[in-house]
């Protein structure tokens, strides 16, 4: 839609018992303080219905709620009128300018509850958003993200963000909600598939947000400013959150409160509600503001990066234009093969990740999701393997692999397998001492036919008794799902060291072996981003089979180290000047391993056999 006119300004301006004004513009501005406010005042608001260009909007003032936000926090409730009684209160509206004879009022900020055939509009005085320039730099303790610190114990489901989607999808049930809530912020996802949106809906929609489907967001991988950042982001245009730009897009959408020449306040309400922060920002582009009595939302895309968001408060956000928030880049192929192991397609995807301790893990296991669930090649009975590199600035890379393959639960492979992905970003990103500085990341998916995993069936050895540095020979059966087994024969030199008498021999899956030495990792709180990077270095993987040593010897881990076969007068001096601070995990016995055997599926289960040595 093309601006208005100039009379058709005047005709609004007539509406609303003010003389014409003028589009507001970046720069200071006199503020209408709350408690000035009178019912009856006609005010003018300024938000984009189409395309880039604000419009008046008339708005009567009923009056100051009083004490709404909370103690000395007052919500002006006003009346909109205009364009605005066919939309209704949109999201997207959020922040929005209201002005009284040009002073600055404040921003529209929430609404009433759906189905309300009134077009009742809640301001956030302007003096509450002023605050957050001078705001402590500390994290909120109740800062809305889309996980919170769990206890790791016993948790079955891998990772810590399968559990969060799948309690969203359950507690779908409609709870009382108060007379006026904050204006969903539209969370458009560019390059996203409905089915994604289905599975992560109901743990945004809680979070306060409404994803949306959008079309080309931004597809500029750069987080730097374009050129003309200095007169953008007026009042009363669309403003953006980017947290994930390029082939596929996550923003959230806002409109511009106020300008100084230099930092933005915008949308009135919390974002997040992180406190400070550091994500790209960028204007936005308005397609069309769709009209509805249960749930009106503006379609809009983001467009160029102005600068960064710095804050996310309880009385909206802001950001300061010409800055330039870290990304991370990602590089992501999806290959498909076929029968004979030949590559049918590939398709790769380029896109960049906003840095921010809970949310890149979760942008993380978003955008896998995506890239694998929405391929044509898609089935039941498809198994997935990934191998992925991260790499950092000053530490060595970080090299992960697993495979997932379909099994009886309800929960789908893609879904188990970006949970696995991002839990590796959790351990990073929630470290209690530093947070990692990651360059880039490259992901590899392919998608295999057929359910490819096998279970230990049993295994035996062609001699029982050996000599101390003699070899052992024998063979390990596998029951795949469908099919023949599988027969793999091995060969490996035990140690000359080792004593004399009966020992185990564990043939096992990678689990067996990861476990207790990642729960010496979970256990202390305190292991830095070095330790973790190692620790995640030396988990196994759940495609070979590990024929372990075991002795009757205690095994300490901490951290991310393992020292077996400690003698016990060693265990009870490290037992009784153990720092309550850096805990260790001790077990009765030493698994020492001896050799991996590779398969091209996923291995489960354990085999024990006895050996002698003479």
């Amino acid at each position: 839609m093309k601006p208005l006119t100039s009379l058709a300004l005047a005709a609004v301006m007539s509406l609303s018992g003010q003389t014409p004004a003028q589009r507001p513009k970046a720069g200071p501005v006199a503020i209408l303080k709350s408690s000035e406010v009178k019912p009856g005042m006609k005010a003018i608001a300024w938000t984009v219905f189409e395309g880039s260009v604000p419009e008046p909007v008339p708005v009567e003032i009923i009056g100051a709620w009083k004490n709404a936000w909370g103690p000395g926090q007052d919500i002006i409730i006003g009346k909109m009128g205009g364009r605005a009684l066919k939309t209704n209160v949109a999201g997207g509206m959020s922040g929005s300018p209201v002005y009284v004879d040009g002073k600055l009022m404040g921003a529209i900020a929430l609404r009433l509850s759906h189905f309300s055939p009134d077009t009742i509009c809640g301001i956030t005085p302007i003096e509450l958003m002023t605050e957050i320039n001078d705001f402590d730099k500390s994290r909120p303790a109740d800062a809305k993200t889309p996980d919170k610190p769990q206890t790791r114990a016993g948790l079955e489901l891998p990772g810590e963000w399968l559990p969060r989607i799948v309690q969203a999808g359950l507690g779908s049930t409609v709870a009382a909600a108060p007379m006026m809530v904050p204006i969903e912020t539209p969370l458009t996802l560019s390059g996203f598939h409905e089915a994604t949106l289905r599975e992560f809906g109901p743990l945004l929609r809680q979070m306060g947000l409404n994803p949306a489907q959008g079309g080309a967001s931004s597809a500029s991988l750069s987080a730097k400013p374009v050129a003309g950042w200095q007169s953008a982001l007026q009042p009363g245009e669309t403003v953006a959150g980017v947290l994930v730009s390029g082939d596929l897009g996550v923003t959230g959408l806002g409109t511009v409160s106020y300008n100084d020449g230099r930092r933005v306040l915008a949308f009135g309400h919390p974002w997040f509600n992180l406190g400070p922060l550091k994500v790209p920002m960028s204007k936005g582009e308005v397609l069309m503001t769709l009209g509805s009595a249960f749930q009106p939302n503006k379609i809009a895309n983001a467009t160029s990066v102005v600068g960064a968001l710095h804050q996310d408060r309880h009385s909206g956000i802001m950001g300061v234009l010409g800055d330039t928030a870290e990304m991370i880049p990602v590089s992501l192929d999806v290959r498909t093969f076929n029968e004979k192991d030949g590559i049918d397609q590939q398709k790769h995807f380029q896109f960049q990740v906003a840095v921010q301790q809970r949310w890149t893990p979760f942008l993380m296991m978003l955008t896998l999701f995506n890239t694998v669930n929405g391929v044509n090649d898609f089935s039941e009975e498809i198994t997935y393997r990934l191998q992925g590199n991260v790499e950092f600035d000053g530490l060595p890379k970080l090299s992960l692999a697993t495979m997932q393959a379909p099994s009886e639960t309800p929960i789908p492979p893609p879904m188990v397998l970006s949970s696995w992905w991002a839990d590796k970003f959790s351990r990073l990103y929630l470290n209690a001492i530093q947070m990692p500085k990651v360059k880039r990341v490259d992901v590899k998916v392919d998608l295999l036919p057929h359910r490819r995993a096998a279970a230990v069936e049993s295994a035996w050895l062609t001699q029982t008794e050996v000599v101390p540095g003699g070899e052992l020979s024998g063979k390990v059966f596998l029951r795949p799902f469908r099919g023949e087994r599988i027969q793999r024969d091995f060969k490996f030199r035990v140690p000359a060291n080792l004593p004399k008498g009966d020992h185990r021999l564990l043939l096992s899956d990678a689990d067996v072996l990861n476990r207790l030495q990642t729960a010496a990792g979970f256990s202390n709180r305190y292991i830095d981003i070095p330790q973790t990077v190692a620790l995640l270095n030396q988990e196994r993987s759940n495609t070979k089979l590990y024929v372990s040593l075991v002795q009757s010897r205690p095994t300490v881990y901490a951290d991310d180290k393992t020292m077996p076969s400690l003698p016990s007068s060693v265990l009870n001096v490290m037992q009784s000047a153990q720092p309550q601070s850096r805990p260790f995990v001790t077990t009765s016995e030493s698994a020492s391993e001896q050799l991996a055997i590779p398969f091209d599926l996923v291995v489960s289960g354990a085999y024990n056999l006895k050996i002698t040595v003479k």
